[in-house]
């Protein structure tokens, strides 16, 4: 067990953590719960592969939280049905009487290469990592906005951002998480609600049958403080995406080119211009939660306004 100290604390605050009773969901319950929060462990106790269920993890985190001298419960519904979600929320709600922090971290892993995948091993990941999402960031999601405050941190992961082979369920699940994310920052910002992503690289059970026998230290230790500080009342951020990778924390965004402008095109034009609108030595970041899509359209009008004028 870590303990973490901060002067940034969690007192009178409630955190859900799903998948949080293993890895890096224990590892952020447990560094909360040591900071005042009081927490709801929800873990439906599956393998890997997301099947089965067991009460025993949720249960046995949670009464480790109580030995630290913290408030916390156990949840073993899944996320990976909307009653699930709700039902989550909903322990929150009964127990403590609110809800100011979501983590989102449940996950499961199905590998299989994309001609050889079955549609069940695709929902299966899809059901918890993306969906799973929605189900208990949807319940939260309005309570907050109602309180008129809230923090919510989803996992996302580099292969959702730059994938890998055999695992198209996982990556399309991962890289969904940029829009749920935008969407959680841009509706929650006029009612104190925040969300961020975590793209947190550690060696848990979802390492099973790599070859980490080469890889820096990259214990959940190494996570858990971004993600409180993204957790946090005093985080100024919202909308974004954090790495945090064997002691590596940056901030991983999306970008454009400038471009190239032109009132007509052919397929040739495109062709010849490519290495122009290829060119990223100009670019255009633009921020979700800080109109993102106005500023976008508004510029790319721009540009067309300014060179049909010219």
């Amino acid at each position: 067990m870590n303990v973490h100290t901060s002067e940034r604390r969690f007192d009178g605050r409630v955190v859900v953590v799903t998948g949080g009773a293993r890895g890096l969901g224990r590892a952020y319950a447990e560094m909360v719960a040591g900071l005042g929060a009081k927490v709801v462990v929800n873990d439906n106790g599956s393998a890997l592969s997301g099947s089965g269920s067991d009460a025993g993890p949720a249960e046995e985190a949670a009464q480790a939280l109580r030995a630290m001298g913290a408030e916390a419960v156990a949840s073993t519904d899944s996320v990976a049905t909307p009653e699930g979600g709700k039902a989550i929320i909903e322990t929150a709600l009964d127990t403590f009487g609110k809800i100011d922090v979501l983590i989102h971290n449940a996950g499961n892993n199905r590998f299989a290469a994309l001609a050889e995948t079955s549609y069940e091993d695709f929902r299966a990941v899809l059901d918890v990592h993306m969906l799973g999402a929605f189900h208990v960031v949807r319940p939260a999601f309005e309570r907050m906005v109602k309180d008129g405050y809230g923090r919510v941190v989803l996992t996302g992961s580099i292969g959702g951002l730059y994938s890998m082979p055999g695992v198209v369920n996982y990556a399309m699940s991962k890289s969904a998480m940029i829009g749920l994310n935008n969407i959680v920052a841009i509706e929650g910002k006029d009612f104190g609600v925040k969300s961020n992503v975590i793209l947190p690289g550690a060696v848990t059970r979802m390492a099973e049958g790599l070859d980490t026998s080469q890889y820096p230290p990259m214990g959940p230790e190494l996570v858990a403080p971004v993600v409180g500080f993204l957790a946090h009342e005093s985080c100024p951020v919202t909308g974004e995406m954090y790495v945090s990778v064997a002691g590596r924390i940056a901030r991983a965004f999306i970008t454009e080119t400038e471009g190239v402008y032109q009132p007509s095109w052919t397929i040739d034009e495109v062709a010849g211009q490519l290495d122009a609108i290829r060119d990223d030595s100009r670019q255009w970041t633009f921020h979700p939660a800080e109109d993102g899509f106005g500023q976008h359209l508004a510029r790319s009008f721009a540009m067309a306004t300014a060179k049909a004028a010219g």
